[in-house]
């Protein structure tokens, strides 16, 4: 671990009170009712949002009874009465998601990242906070700059949990260099408080963030993930709590630690044992990929435990290109308590056909003693709509969560190398979303959808597609 002094001062502002208490990836209470994290309506039924930063928008599919779909679905951009902003070319509006009760109204309310954002006067990077309700996103909205002149990238990714221990959930967000968090309450404008001891390395390049009860069932502990000045891959922590934020940190994993992570991570009960754990995903490890899961404890998590596709358990052989490990989620698929694991793994080459770089998902089950009995499943796969083409990406993100509501996890993945339509209309790399039910034997597919922008009215630019831009390339 590294400390330094903060360069900035931190605003310690009291704001009004009102937040509630939101799990990572569970429920709260909040004015007598019970309030899903991602439940943007309020009918009980958790939402799908799909952002598309190459377009400056995110689509949110309303979950219900039949899962998601097009019927039911809203797409918020910066153009979106009420949301303030214009939209430009290069915001990256959409580049990360994630939601919560943030005014405390009973509904979940979309928080946004564009780091892209260039706003007048201020430094790069914004935040939108676009409200909820029981008729979708028609109150508005509220953004947060950049809190420093000298941030850059502000909204890379943000959380939504209780950071001081105060049983009042808060926001937190990173920027290309810096932590930032806001006091109880809405959060305002110029009012964010940085890290008490700036633990981050000088030149660090900050990509995600995550958070959950991984050292504490009671308390969050932070990860943070990105890449160091030198290049090399960065996986760091920091414990929340009533004070001296950043005090108590310390370095997971860098430099070529095949445990160590550039960007995905997720964190969920993997073996049941009451603390969340952590997973990271290295698509440059080994030889075609690997991810790690560090089993959460009192205090301290614990050393990793790394899995390639040559590992028993694990379909598929590690080759070159594959990139297991692109991306990773956490969820219960299977309904029995213990969070499975998605992987994607977009550089694979699957289908009779051997298409390269079509790409594909494989879910790990959790269980006592470790990740076990893995599916994988692409294009190709029966009752999966759609054809493996050269280059599609199918695993190029994936999210595990309960649309139906029948008390297990469904699985979303995105293809950002997708091409859609034909002729005049075809736009390559604008990206498509699957989704495939959960079961107690697993992810299944007769009951398989997928949808991609168009079917939503989003339309990226010519040439504004590919990894990074494309519909999908972040899924809340």
């Amino acid at each position: 671990m590294r400390a330094r002094n903060l360069a900035v001062t931190a605003i310690a502002v009291a704001l009004a009170a009102g937040g509630v208490t939101l799990p990572l990836a569970g429920t709260a209470a909040a004015a007598g009712t019970t309030v899903r994290k991602d439940d943007f309506n309020g009918d009980g039924y958790r939402d799908l949002a799909i952002g598309t930063p190459g377009a400056n928008s995110v689509t949110v599919t309303y979950g219900s009874a039949a899962g998601v779909g097009t019927s039911r679905a809203t797409t918020v951009s910066q153009s979106t009465a009420g949301v303030p902003g214009v939209t430009e070319q290069g915001d990256e509006f959409g580049e990360s998601v994630t939601s919560g009760d943030v005014n405390s109204d009973g509904y979940a309310d979309l928080v946004v990242g564009a780091p892209g954002e260039k706003t007048p006067g201020t430094s790069g990077g914004t935040v939108t906070i676009v409200w909820g309700g029981r008729n979708g996103f028609k109150k508005g909205g509220t953004t947060l700059t950049a809190p420093a002149d000298s941030e850059r990238r502000f909204g890379e990714a943000a959380v939504f949990v209780d950071i001081d221990g105060d049983e009042t959930a808060n926001l937190a967000v990173i920027s290309g260099d810096s932590w930032w968090f806001y006091a109880d309450g809405v959060p305002q404008d110029g009012r964010a408080i940085g890290l008490e001891t700036d633990f981050l390395p000088e030149g660090v390049r900050l990509d995600s963030m995550t958070a959950g009860h991984l050292t504490s069932k009671d308390g969050y502990t932070f990860v943070l993930t990105g890449e160091r000045a030198d290049g090399g891959a960065y996986t760091a922590y920091i414990k929340g709590g009533a004070g001296d934020l950043g005090y108590w940190s310390g370095v997971l994993a860098e430099g070529g630690d095949p445990s160590a992570s550039r960007d995905p991570l997720a964190v969920g009960d993997v073996n049941g044992d009451g603390y969340d754990d952590l997973v990271t995903g290295n698509p440059n490890a080994a030889k075609g990929g690997a991810i790690s899961v560090r089993y959460g404890a009192d205090a301290k998590l614990g050393a990793p435990v790394t899995y390639t596709q040559d590992s028993a358990g694990v379909p598929g052989n590690g080759e070159d290109g594959d990139r297991f490990g692109w991306s990773v989620a956490t969820g219960d698929v299977t309904g029995d308590g213990l969070a499975d694991v998605a992987v994607g793994a977009p550089g694979e080459t699957s289908g009779a056909a051997g298409a390269r770089g079509a790409g594909s998902v494989v879910v790990l089950k959790g269980g006592p003693r470790g990740l076990r009995d893995g599916s994988a499943s692409h294009q190709d796969t029966p009752r999966v709509p759609g054809v493996g083409e050269d280059g599609d990406a199918f695993g190029s993100n994936v999210r595990l969560k309960d649309v139906d509501k029948d008390g297990k996890a469904d699985l979303a993945t995105g293809a950002g190398g997708e091409d859609i339509g034909s002729g005049a209309d075809a736009r390559r790399d604008a990206g498509a979303v699957w989704v495939l039910r959960g079961s107690s034997a697993g992810v299944t597919t007769p009951r398989a959808t997928s949808f991609n922008g168009s079917d939503f009215g989003v339309r990226l630019p010519a040439g504004a597609g590919g990894l990074g831009k494309a519909f999908g390339e972040s899924l809340r």
